[in-house]
């Protein structure tokens, strides 16, 4: 089915974990299938997201996209309208450069996000993003009016070729204004 991208996928890279930049077919068919999996059981397709940091409404937290849960994310959103993912559709996914970074982060200025800005660090070494887009004007928060009383998105996109996908990493946004957020995570324990 995805034979020409596939193959050659596998021929570059076998992993059982790990962020997947070149997934095997069978991660791809299997991407795909829980997809199609959690339509049928009605599950939302952010169930894919690998996410990070607090649980509650009232700290810093966030996720991301893989390629394989953006397949499976796709595969649910098209499940969901009675139809599958065409070889385009997945090869677009595949062939994707980047990797998105989405967190929430807490401050008591509605204004407290403009120009902030993501990066990783692995073990010392920076990896400045490709794109970074965050709210100008923050949404009040779970704890309004105290603090803290604003919840604002800061968005970024990382390039593959940049970093390590299988690294111990530390996410980490700063907000214009000062502070800063940080998550910690083992990229080589995504799957």
């Amino acid at each position: 089915m995805f034979v020409g991208v596939v193959v050659l996928s596998c021929l570059l890279h076998v992993s059982a974990h790990a962020i997947d930049v070149h997934p095997t077919v069978e991660q791809i068919q299997t991407a795909l299938d829980q997809g199609k999996e959690a339509a049928q059981k009605r599950s939302p397709p952010d169930t894919f997201y690998v996410r990070f940091g607090a649980t509650d409404e009232l700290h810093s937290s966030g996720f991301l996209i893989t390629k394989l849960g953006g397949l499976s994310v796709m595969a649910t959103h098209m499940a969901l309208r009675g139809i599958q993912p065409s070889e385009t559709d997945v090869t677009q996914v595949l062939e994707g450069q980047t990797m998105l970074v989405s967190t929430v982060i807490l401050g008591n200025v509605p204004n407290f996000a403009a120009d902030s800005y993501m990066v990783f660090d692995q073990e010392g070494i920076t990896i400045k993003p490709v794109t970074v887009r965050f709210d100008g004007f923050a949404n009040r928060s779970a704890a309004w009016p105290e603090s803290p009383r604003f919840k604002a998105k800061v968005i970024a996109s990382f390039n593959y070729a940049d970093f390590d996908p299988n690294a111990k990493t530390t996410i980490t946004v700063f907000p214009a204004n000062g502070g800063e957020s940080s998550f910690r995570i083992d990229f080589s324990g995504i799957h």
